[in-house]
């Protein structure tokens, strides 16, 4: 088990290359700036489904402290209801609503795409497009509704 003279102290001595260090590029980047890179739209789509997951999470917290308010009795449920029409916190319910219609259909379409639908270049380009849509129509409709 003994490679030549080089004495092995490990595991991964067995398989390390044994000029290792003069084989090494020395051109490639020591760091990568993720903010020049290019990125697809399917990719931006399916990390903002990751980062909308975490805003709803979050974002239980004011529903709950809402729910709580509201259902403690008539006074609570009177200023839940003044708590909603007031600017900030009603940006940040569309904000969550957004985050939840944005979350629901991103997550139709990976869905999808566990069944292979939709798993070309092209079909990922349309997809994500469809659900930037979808999601800015769904959401207009609902807060039309709402206000």
């Amino acid at each position: 088990m003994d490679r030549g003279s080089a004495r092995i102290e490990s595991l991964a001595d067995l398989y390390r290359e044994p000029n290792w260090d003069k084989t090494m590029q020395t051109d490639r980047p020591v760091n990568l700036n993720l903010l020049k890179m290019s990125w697809p739209l399917a990719a931006i789509t399916s990390i903002t489904h990751r980062v909308t997951g975490v805003v709803l999470f979050i974002g239980v917290a004011f529903g709950l402290y809402a729910l709580n308010l509201g259902l403690s009795s008539p006074t609570g449920f009177d200023e839940a209801a003044s708590l909603v029409q007031q600017p900030f916190p009603k940006f940040v319910l569309f904000g969550l609503l957004l985050a939840l219609v944005f979350h629901l259909v991103a997550g139709v379409k990976h869905l999808l795409l566990d069944f292979h639908f939709g798993d070309s270049l092209a079909a990922a380009r349309t997809g994500a497009w469809a659900v930037i849509v979808a999601t800015l129509v769904i959401t207009g409709a609902l807060g039309v509704v709402l206000w």
